[in-house]
């Protein structure tokens, strides 16, 4: 019993830090929370939580602040993520609505994210390598130059110029394009390569086999793809948080895109409570985020759906699903890309949490909805 009241006392010290980043004091947890204990009880769980490292003193008659281990108890105790309100769904789908393609919704929904966290917003793009086709068009713009334009199922478009010694027979290349579209789509870009390089051999295209073959090594480069681009928003707002000492390490840390693409892909992909993955100071194994967590989630390739977003709360939000229906989801699908919020240790990691799995819902369900869009 002691052990758990102490426990809530903790819980308690983070909540309070969290809302006023001032040391918490156990006069203060006595008035403020119905613990049903003396201020002198919680003033010894207190002691023994600073023992046990989950609290910190920074001065002597000052009260408790939480420590990383404090912050990861508090986080993982958060059984389930608590769902944004059907007007905060409704502000992020009106928002995010109005783009008029993929890049664009990225670049919106890492504004969008900075604004409901005050903390950095950042957003991946789907690369290249976790696509599939869609749809390949291949036009000519010079004498020896062909353009092949590429859609994936996540309305990325990628270019490839193609190199001939001259412009091939455009019923044959016609064909060669139409068997592609037809052979090729929903499959993965390094098979769509093995394909096209097996098309190359086959008589009726032995005309343009040298061109098949180019194009079947583009397939290959673009299915080689693993860094994606990265859509980033809110680093103006960490000048007025943070003293300056603090900016350095941080901003270096935010320059570092590979490092910082590795470390919220790894965690969206190994996500804790709700889908959503967080990395509390050192965990991040990045210096210049020691002072800082990380909070992520993977999007797309799930069943969500738009209805998911703008409409009512699903069966997960209202706590009616099970860890194991839940686990069993997410081992079916892998996510494409990330989005992620960077913050002080002291964020709020509940409201945070919530923001990010409401964004993520909503790329997924853009991407699927595209997806259908143009299938249909």
């Amino acid at each position: 019993m002691t052990q758990s009241r102490r426990m809530l006392v903790l819980r308690a010290v983070v909540e309070d830090y969290i809302r006023s980043q001032e040391p918490v004091g156990s006069t203060t947890l006595t008035k403020d929370h119905d613990l049903g204990v003396s201020s002198a009880t919680v003033r010894n769980d207190m002691a023994a939580l600073e023992d046990e490292g989950y609290l910190i003193q920074p001065h002597t008659s000052a009260g408790r602040i939480p420590t990383e281990k404090g912050y990861r108890y508090f986080v993982d105790r958060l059984a389930t993520v608590v769902p944004m309100s059907e007007a905060q769904r409704r502000g992020i789908n009106s928002f995010l609505s109005g783009s008029v393609n993929l890049q664009d919704t990225l670049q919106r929904a890492a504004r969008l994210l900075a604004q409901i966290t005050g903390q950095v917003a950042v957003v991946a793009a789907p690369s290249l390598a976790k696509s599939t086709l869609r749809h390949i068009e291949i036009v000519p713009v010079s004498v020896n130059t062909l353009l092949a334009v590429v859609i994936t199922d996540t309305g990325r478009v990628a270019q490839h110029i193609l190199n001939v010694s001259e412009l091939p027979d455009t019923t044959v290349l016609s064909h060669l394009v139409n068997e592609i579209n037809a052979q090729c789509a929903s499959v993965s870009l390094t098979r769509t390569a093995d394909y096209v390089r097996q098309m190359s051999s086959r008589k009726e295209y032995r005309p343009i086999s040298r061109l098949a073959e180019t194009l079947a090594q583009a397939f290959d480069g673009m299915a080689d793809e693993r860094a994606s681009e990265l859509y980033m928003a809110g680093t103006s707002r960490l000048a007025h948080q943070r003293a300056v000492a603090d900016l350095a390490p941080l901003f270096d840390a935010l320059e570092e895109q590979v490092v910082l693409m590795k470390l919220m892909s790894t965690l969206s992909e190994t996500t804790q409570s709700d889908g959503v993955g967080v990395a509390i100071g050192s965990e991040t194994h990045t210096p210049g985020l020691l002072h800082a967590s990380v909070v992520t989630s993977g999007y797309g390739r799930t069943s969500a759906t738009a209805d998911d977003v703008t409409k009512g709360e699903t069966a997960e939000e209202q706590g009616r699903e099970t860890s194991n229906h839940t686990t069993a989801a997410q081992d079916s699908t892998e996510p494409i890309a990330f989005v992620g919020s960077i913050g002080p240790t002291h964020m709020d990691y509940a409201a945070t949490m919530a923001a990010v799995r409401a964004v993520a819902r909503y790329l997924t369900a853009f991407v699927a909805h595209d997806e259908n869009q143009n299938n249909s």
